[in-house]
């Protein structure tokens, strides 16, 4: 895990979370990838409008992927390798586009969370990224300075929405979530943003191995005041970890730091409301939102 510079405490969620921009050869690939679909759309004498339709996406979006300013996922090239009959020649691109889909230091964060069996994550001023919904995310990333152009922005959401597959593993890895009160009172995005994220939260808190507990802003005397936590842990029994305030804001894998990471984590997580009692703050937090 490479440590990043921290832009700001909304976006200080975990050891690598530092979005850097992609480098030319990844840019190139993206470029390449929508040239060819381009092309493709072009010799079947399609419109841009004509595949959308096909593929089930609009046309500012196909015109984005065709000008490299936007990254494809991999159902959109399976489903535009059938649509445009390119006989796995557009699909068999997937591979490519998903070492760029991840800058090198969010690659390496996602390769973590994907193989991790336990993740356990305490944040503070805003929710954690892998439960945010993509609006909400956006509206995060418009605050950072300096600005991201709008094809980084658009990038970078798809990075952190990317990283949610986590959810979708099997075996289900075990999730534990303990979030401020204030996340959830803050108005990122206004109303129209966090009724969704707010819905989002109760839905993926019905996930049997998904935990997700609460700390009201009025229990003040707990461990988690010097900053977010991030513990995973895998499956041959190694783990690593990171907390602002321990080993320089780096990551860890020291077994003694560890201890102390999940010292406080277990404190964190005992003091907190219970996942029901979080359930229906959180559903009393919709009504008034």
């Amino acid at each position: 895990m490479d440590a990043g510079n921290t832009k700001t405490g909304a976006e200080s969620e975990g050891p690598t979370w530092d979005l850097n921009p992609t480098d030319d050869s990844d840019a190139a690939v993206v470029v390449m990838v929508g040239r060819q679909i381009r092309l493709w759309r072009e010799l079947k004498g399609l419109r841009a409008i004509d595949l959308g339709r096909l593929i089930g996406y609009g046309e500012d979006i196909i015109r984005k992927v065709e000008r490299g300013e936007r990254i494809p996922r991999p159902e959109f090239l399976d489903k535009a390798d059938q649509a445009l009959g390119a006989n796995g020649l557009v699909a068999a691109m997937k591979q490519d586009v998903l070492k760029v889909r991840y800058p090198k230091r969010p690659r390496s964060l996602a390769k973590l969370e994907i193989q991790a069996v336990e993740l356990y994550m305490y944040t503070i001023f805003c929710l954690q990224g892998l439960l945010q919904t993509e609006e909400y995310a956006r509206a995060i990333m418009r605050t950072f300075r300096p600005l991201y152009s709008p094809k980084e922005l658009e990038r970078y959401v798809s990075i952190r929405i990317g990283r949610q597959r986590a959810f979708d593993r099997l075996p289900a890895p075990e999730f534990s979530f303990v979030l401020e009160e204030m996340a959830l009172r803050r108005p990122v995005g206004g109303a129209a943003v966090m009724r969704p994220q707010l819905e989002r939260l109760l839905e993926v808190s019905e996930r049997p191995n998904v935990e997700i507990q609460v700390m009201p802003t009025a229990y003040a005397d707990h461990p988690g005041l010097s900053g977010m936590i991030h513990l995973l842990k895998f499956p041959d029994g190694t783990a690593a970890g990171h907390c602002e305030d321990l080993n320089g804001g780096r990551p860890t894998t020291d077994p003694k730091q560890l201890r102390f990471l999940q010292l406080r984590y277990g404190i964190i997580r005992g003091q907190a409301l219970t996942p029901k009692e979080s359930r229906d703050f959180i559903l009393q937090v919709l009504k008034e939102t």
